[in-house]
């Protein structure tokens, strides 16, 4: 796939409202749209000053972002059963080949010591050497298959963590329920084995990180539907060590009791998270900006990829946000590119991120189908 030239951010406030109805329509299919319409998309989205943004690749039903030792991105999917590489071809192009078909919600993927991991719902396959077999994928194996089968909740992250461990998620296979061997982050090693619960009360945590500096995990989760619009607010939650409980099912958002569970605990007893998120944002993929080519100003922040509410009055989310930390405190909580819905039309649903070796930052978005780069250069 050929590189689509960038829009700077003093051009994006142009032809918003000139996307056409099939064109958007197009976009939140997945389906291939025209070099006009992605230009308009394009155009749509709004960065601080400095800031820009290009598709850097088409691929269907993008989730998840890996990559490997020499630069190849991995995609993993909730849809379509597939796992992609982008491969940057000598002349420039990118080259995206499928490495995997027909897996089960194949959303997680994790590379390390040369080798590809994806969790599909119940598994967790490894595809070993996949750099130097990107033409003809090898038969992965097994690392575990006894994951929970529930799909509500079901697809999962997937992400080395500092201490060499494999951490996944398991989600809660409801809105609200009390289910113990769910709503919880588990680690294990490279090989499956010395599997432990690491933190519990998590309702559905689909995208963590961990500190530069503390090494500390910190996660986003979703917060549960059908009390508001606006109630709960969906969380950005740090874990400084094993076995903390941060709520579910009883508390959520750190201060509010569950109509139906409270009784299970104490608000006070679990962890409140580092910031409240907007309610139903739907917030997914999180990293801390640990690249130099932005400003220092975003050094070590978080950037979170919010993917969009599903069932509210009026859509909230469809965005990237930045976080500010001073230390381990949030001092902020604000927009960082929005657009992706234009007056509750979507365009495009934001899922992961990834800080490149060069500072700039890879964007995936499973609706429009691409990957988008963020870039920045000084104003003027």
């Amino acid at each position: 796939m050929l590189n689509r030239g960038a829009v700077s951010s003093s051009t994006m406030a142009l032809a918003r409202s000139l996307i056409p109805l099939a064109a958007a329509a197009a976009l939140c299919t997945g389906a291939t749209a025209s070099a006009a319409d992605r230009t308009a998309l394009l155009q749509s989205l709004k960065l601080p000053p400095g800031f820009h943004i290009a598709i850097e690749a088409d691929v269907p039903n993008a989730r998840t972002l890996a990559v490997g030792d020499r630069g190849t991105l991995f995609v993993g999917t909730r849809k379509g059963g597939s796992v992609y590489a982008v491969h940057k071809l000598a002349d420039g192009r990118h080259e995206v080949l499928t490495i995997a078909r027909d897996l089960n919600s194949p959303n997680g993927v994790a590379f390390r010591d040369g080798a590809l991991y994806v969790a599909e719902i119940s598994r967790i396959l490894r595809y070993d050497d996949i750099e130097n077999r990107l033409q003809s994928p090898p038969e992965p194996v097994v690392v575990t298959a006894d994951l929970p089968r529930d799909a509500h909740h079901g697809w999962k992250y997937l992400a080395f963590g500092p201490d060499g461990k494999l951490y996944v998620p398991v989600g809660a296979p409801c809105n609200v329920c009390n289910e113990p061997t769910h709503a919880l982050i588990l680690r294990m090693n490279p090989d499956g084995s010395g599997r432990e619960v690491f933190a519990r009360g998590v309702r559905n945590t689909v995208g963590f990180t961990w500190h530069p500096a503390t090494g500390e995990l910190w996660f986003t989760d979703n917060g549960r539907d059908y009390l508001g619009d606006d109630v709960p607010p969906c969380e950005l939650n740090r874990a400084p060590r094993a076995g903390l409980h941060f709520g579910f099912p009883f508390c959520h958002g750190g201060d509010i009791k569950d109509p139906e569970f409270g009784q299970l605990g104490s608000c006070s007893a679990s962890v409140a998270p580092v910031q409240k998120l907007a309610a139903h944002v739907a917030p997914l993929g999180v990293k801390f900006y640990t690249g130099r080519q932005f400003p220092q100003r975003y050094r070590n922040q978080l950037l979170i990829a919010e993917h969009g509410s599903w069932n509210r009055s009026e859509r909230s989310g469809y965005r990237l946000t930045l976080v500010r930390l001073e230390g381990a405190r949030a001092v902020s909580y604000e927009p960082f590119v929005t657009g992706w819905n234009q007056r509750d039309r979507v365009l495009g649903r934001p899922v992961d991120l990834l800080v490149m070796a060069d500072g700039s930052v890879l964007v995936s978005d499973d609706s429009a189908g691409v990957i988008y780069r963020i870039t920045y250069s000084a104003p003027g």
